[in-house]
């Protein structure tokens, strides 16, 4: 109990970097459906930054809570954004086009933040030092109130790193499906469409065997290599 208390302002901004990452993946899947002629998302007021509005109980709390507390990784899921497809001027091209909206609004969000941080870098001599104890030791493992900030950026980036690079693998429900079902040929793209129901187990299958730590880490290693070097 002593342990997660000490840990507690850790898992609160992880998980704050993660509602943050997830309402802009699915504002974006929004408002590129919005765009390409389907209201659903803006009726239903899921093209907001809001977290609130794209809460799933178990996906976007419960889940990443419990690997929070188990020194995990913070990842899960939101309420997908719906979207009519017949609504859309291109219904062939167009759901490819809401489903890349989401990992791009995230490798965005990801570089914005990076360039921050890297201008704090230019500007605090102590930058790696502050950076390396507030996301290996804690936000409140050295005083001040830089750490806490700099904890929070950081996991802003790395966490819209994840959910981009993750999102984009092709296996249902995946955004990645939806565009590999746009670049195939029709009856190739229905047999994609008849594994969807598979889709949460294959990914859980791969997640046990450590699938998603290969393709992530590298990621993650880049993030650090840049802000720490």
């Amino acid at each position: 109990m002593e342990s997660f208390l000490l840990r507690l302002p850790e898992i609160v901004i992880q998980l704050l970097a993660f509602a943050l990452a997830l309402s802009v993946h699915e504002s974006a899947h929004g408002w590129m459906a919005d765009r390409l002629g389907d209201p659903t998302a803006r009726w239903l007021g899921r093209i907001t930054l809001n977290p609130i509005k794209h809460i799933d109980l178990v996906g976007t709390i419960i889940f990443p809570l419990m690997l929070a507390i188990l020194h995990a990784p913070v990842f899960g899921w939101a309420k997908p954004v719906p979207f009519v497809t017949r609504n859309l001027r291109n219904p062939k091209r167009d759901p490819g086009l809401v489903a890349l909206a989401g990992p791009v609004s995230n490798f965005l969000s990801a570089i914005a933040v990076t360039i921050v941080m890297l201008v704090i870098k230019a500007a605090e001599p102590d930058f790696r030092v502050i950076l390396a104890a507030a996301v290996g030791g804690g936000p409140t493992a050295i005083s001040g109130v830089l750490p806490p900030i700099l904890a929070l950026l950081y996991w802003l980036a790395a966490v819209n790193l994840v959910l981009a690079v993750f999102n984009l693998v092709p296996i249902p429900p995946l955004d990645g499906s939806h565009l590999l079902a746009w670049v195939l040929p029709g009856r190739w793209s229905w047999r994609l469409a008849q594994i969807n129901q598979y889709g949460m187990i294959i990914l859980f299958a791969l997640m046990w065997t450590g699938f998603f730590g290969y393709l992530i880490s590298p990621v993650l290693r880049g993030l650090e290599w840049i802000l720490l070097s």
